[in-house]
Formats: C-alpha cells, sequence, structure tokens
C-alpha cells in the first residue's frame, strides 16, 4: 500500500508540473506565478491569465514589494538578446478586483534569466489610456526592471522619464510591439509608424533571455499572435 501510495503521489506531482505549462499556436508557456489556459474569445483560440494571489500575495499597504513582480506566461526555448517581440492583448478588470485602483496591467517581460530573478519589462495600464486627466494619461505606459528599479522607485527618482501615454482602452485589442538592441528599447502601439516610448538606458541585470506575456493585480489578460523576430 505505501508503495502504492508512493506512486500516486508521483502521479499526482508530475500532473501538476504539467498544468503548469500551456501551449498556443505551437508555443508553450510556462505559467510563473499566474493561472493561465487556452479559451475561446470572439471565435478564435488566444491565451487568459490572471495573477495567482497563492503564488504571491498582494498588499496595499506594500505595493513597491508586491507588484511589479514575475507574474507571466514565459515562453519555453527561447533565448533573446536583440530584437522585435510583438503581441496583440486585450485586458480587462476583474470583476470583484482584488485592487480597488486596478488599470488592468498588461505588457511584455523579456530579457528574463533562468530562475526569473532579473528582467525588463514595459506594460500598460489600458484604463487610464483615455481619460480625461492628462496627468492619469501619463502614467499609460510603464517601464521597470526587475528585482531593483520597480514603477515607485522609477517615479521617486526620475519621475516621469520612465512612463507616458498611449491611446489604448480596457477591451480592445491592443498590439504592442517592443524593439530591444544593446541597452536601448522603444514601444510601438497600434501599428504606428513612430515608438510611442523608447528606454534609452535599460536598467536591468540581463542582457538576454525569454520574454514572458505579463498581468498584474486585479487583470484578466489575453493575449495572441506573439511574434519573435532576432535581429
Amino acid at each position: 500500500m505505501k508503495k502504492i501510495s508512493a506512486i500516486f503521489l508521483l502521479n499526482l506531482c508530475a500532473f501538476a508540473l504539467q498544468a503548469q505549462k500551456v501551449t498556443l499556436n505551437n508555443q508553450t508557456f510556462e505559467l510563473k506565478n499566474v493561472t493561465g489556459s487556452v479559451v475561446e474569445l470572439n471565435g478564435e483560440k488566444v491565451l487568459k491569465i490572471e495573477r495567482d494571489l497563492k503564488a504571491i500575495p498582494f498588499d496595499v499597504n506594500r505595493l513597491g514589494t508586491t507588484v511589479d513582480e514575475p507574474t507571466y506566461a514565459r515562453l519555453l526555448n527561447l533565448d533573446l538578446e536583440d530584437g522585435i517581440i510583438e503581441v496583440k492583448m486585450l485586458s480587462q478588470i476583474q470583476n470583484p478586483s482584488p485592487f480597488a485602483s486596478a488599470q488592468g496591467f498588461i505588457g511584455i517581460a523579456f530579457r528574463i534569466n533562468e530562475n526569473d530573478t532579473a528582467f525588463e519589462n514595459i506594460y500598460l495600464r489600458p484604463k487610464v489610456g483615455r481619460s480625461d486627466n492628462q496627468l492619469f494619461r501619463n502614467k499609460t505606459v510603464q517601464y521597470y526592471a526587475y528585482p531593483d528599479y520597480k514603477f515607485d522607485r522609477l517615479r521617486k527618482e526620475a519621475n516621469g522619464k520612465y512612463e507616458t501615454t498611449a491611446p489604448v482602452d480596457l477591451n480592445d485589442w491592443i498590439t504592442m510591439r517592443i524593439e530591444v538592441k544593446g541597452p536601448w528599447a522603444e514601444m510601438y502601439i497600434n501599428d504606428v509608424r513612430y515608438s510611442t516610448f523608447i528606454v534609452d538606458k535599460l536598467l536591468g541585470k540581463t542582457t538576454s533571455g525569454t520574454i514572458g506575456l505579463w498581468v498584474d493585480i486585479g487583470t484578466i489578460g489575453y493575449f495572441k499572435d506573439l511574434k519573435v523576430i532576432r535581429f
């Protein structure tokens, strides 16, 4: 009986590990501190992910230490230094939301190292993308470098440099394209000719790695049509 129980537990562990991976269009992702699955949305298959609050608890009184974390679907079998990352994304806010000020946080992590302890990230706050308040609009786009340069530190040390506006909204498909070359990154929104945002000196510790489809607190994120091109 002990032998049978041990085999059963091993099978359960193997199933749990397998459940942490999802595949869409021949691309396999490992779920890191998120829940995720392939679902049908408006007649097409897309990847749906949400932050796992059991994996990383959230504390509204400690935003700096409980947001901007490795909460993404990590693309397997990729090591990208310089290149183009493009994906279509749609953001919704959970109802009820665990965070009253949720903005639909959604974006792309890149140059993720093997153990998820360092990466770069550019994400959106679609809820304020078309706000009537220009100060809110100016915080639609956010860059951060994990683990040392989260949004709160960047606002204190370089307010406005790592944020900007973008014409996006909740419940809309948004095409985000990030071009990365050395210490430089540019972001384009919805196939516009000119970039919406630049980071002229990336602050992260990594120079290459994989990418992650990223969400944060209170967000339901949908992703499709991921493309990666190396320079």
